[in-house]
């Protein structure tokens, strides 16, 4: 049979101890570091003025005012009020479908409340990402990697599906006027009185 040598394990002084624990616990933080570090960072939402009610849902149709500008204040695309032609089927402001949106701005927004102001950082990741973006004519309009800060003034927000319906009636009242008779309007640059898609953040 053969004999096992076997060999007295020596007791740790506390001082060593003490060491071990704390290496253990840097090791901890360090990873803990690493992992926050590696997680993207979200939007940043800031209340100017506090809205009332409910919040929009990430499907909903959001009428806002808005500004998107670049970190250095450089305004790189701004809301206009659409005329539409017949009052009281729409609210003031643009409709935007948040579903549509560049994915921080669809965030922030299903955190504002109607008649509040906010205003919006949106890391690049969850704006234009690397690609940046550019204008109709090939022109670099947000450089790539860049947040975005986006002015929002939440005037009112529906369904999409409600949005359709007032869409419908809209469209059933210029048909109305037109069989009548009657003056023709529209919004400027539209053929036909037909109410165009209306620009917004992140299409």
């Amino acid at each position: 049979m053969t004999e096992i040598t076997r060999v007295p394990l020596q007791p740790i002084a506390k001082g060593s101890l003490t060491k071990l624990w704390l290496a253990i616990a840097v090791l901890v933080l360090i990873g803990a570091g690493l992992a926050w570090a590696a997680i993207p960072r979200g939007v940043e939402v800031e209340t100017l003025v506090e809205g009332t009610g409910p919040t929009p849902a990430a499907t909903d149709v959001a009428f806002v005012r808005y500004t998107g500008m670049l970190p250095d204040g450089t305004v790189f695309d701004q809301s206009q009020d659409i005329p539409l032609p017949v009052e009281g089927i729409f609210p003031e402001g643009n409709p935007l479908p948040l579903d549509r949106m560049v994915p921080g701005f669809t965030e922030g927004a299903t955190q504002m409340r109607q008649g509040g102001k906010y205003r919006l950082t949106i890391p690049a990741a969850m704006g234009y990402g690397a690609e940046g973006r550019q204008d109709q004519m090939g022109n670099q309009v947000i450089p790539p990697d860049s947040d975005l800060v986006f002015e929002v003034e939440m005037i009112e927000f529906m369904s999409a599906e409600e949005f359709e319906q007032r869409l419908q009636a809209l469209q059933q009242a210029l048909q109305t006027q037109q069989n009548l008779g009657g003056p023709q309007p529209g919004v400027p640059g539209a053929p036909g009185g037909a109410v165009p898609p209306p620009p917004a953040p992140g299409q």
